[in-house]
């Protein structure tokens, strides 16, 4: 749809207003010629809203017969949301799902009580000379969806909200934003969003949502007078209105956030939890390893190795 001329920046930007309470900037980490960037957790901002982990994965390049192989592991307390730029995974999961992913889509998975996944590059991709390049999150459930079952979501590019003009292309991945709502079920409230900013275009921030965080992509925006650049986040104070504007050269964001949980949360290799007793308890099983009778099964179709749990 075209942009809504009622959510265009009506509010001024700000001059001198320290309107930035936190700065990340994550280190880059090379994973075998796979560089990821890590911007949540961080030492001074855990969440931002329900959002707990924040990778930037790639721009990555791989030969014929490269590729990525997540091999199966478990979560709990937690729903993983997968967007692509470039490239594609094949999801396989202990619900059942098996679901390939493109850019503009998005998988959702979540944990619940417990869940076990995989993601690799397909047999079809490794072919040939491929390319991989998005974002994967972490949003971590409040206390009353901890211990739901696990469930699998996917959703087509078309049927994500789509808003364009003046300059900006912005895609609503889950959650509410400006006036849409993205078809994903989520357990709290909360906004996560693909932005694409032509040169000088602004976008304002969501104002009806307590915790808000940019994190840059690709280009710089200016924000009270101070540009960002590329692998940046910004979490901006709450009930601040404001507006951001895009460098000369352009910029994607990634924005985010939305309702705070009521107190922070345990984290421990892939496993979130509002008490460390649900994080032992979830460590016990999986080294179990019961995988016909226990908390945790191996994915339909990708049962022949798993992750092993951590020695510590």
């Amino acid at each position: 749809m075209s942009w809504n001329p009622l959510i265009e920046p009506q509010t001024p930007v700000a001059g001198d207003l320290d309107s930035i309470e936190t700065l990340i900037v994550p280190r880059a980490r090379d994973l075998g010629g796979f560089e990821v960037r890590r911007a949540l957790p961080a030492p001074k901002r855990q969440m931002v809203g329900p959002f707990i982990f924040f990778d930037q994965m790639g721009p990555a390049e791989f030969i014929t017969n490269g590729g990525i192989d997540v091999r199966p592991h478990p979560h709990i307390g937690i729903s993983t949301v997968t967007y692509l730029y470039k490239g594609e995974f094949e999801h396989r999961d202990s619900t059942g799902a098996h679901q390939m992913i493109y850019p503009g889509e998005v998988n959702l998975m979540t944990a619940g009580h417990g869940v076990t996944h995989s993601e690799r590059t397909s047999a079809e991709t490794r072919a040939r000379r491929n390319s991989l390049y998005g974002v994967q999150t972490w949003i971590a459930l409040p206390d009353e969806a901890e211990d739901i079952e696990a469930d699998f979501e996917h959703n087509a590019v078309e049927a994500l909200p789509f808003l364009e003009g003046e300059g900006k292309e912005v895609r609503l991945i889950l959650g509410t934003a400006w006036g849409e709502a993205a078809p994903a079920k989520v357990h709290s409230e909360m906004f996560y969003a693909d932005a694409v900013l032509q040169a000088g275009a602004r976008i304002p921030l969501p104002d009806e949502h307590e915790d808000r965080g940019v994190y840059v992509i690709e280009g710089a925006v200016e924000v009270a007078g101070q540009s960002y650049a590329a692998g940046q986040m910004m979490v901006f104070r709450p009930g601040d209105a404001m507006t951001l504007t895009a460098g000369p050269q352009g910029a994607r964001l990634m924005m985010l956030g939305g309702a705070t949980l009521n107190g922070p949360r345990h984290i421990w290799w892939n496993f979130v939890a509002s008490s460390r007793e649900r994080i032992e308890e979830a460590k016990e099983a999986w080294a179990r390893g019961d995988w016909e009778h226990g908390r945790f099964q191996l994915p339909v179709g990708d049962q022949d190795e798993f992750i092993p749990l951590p020695p510590r």
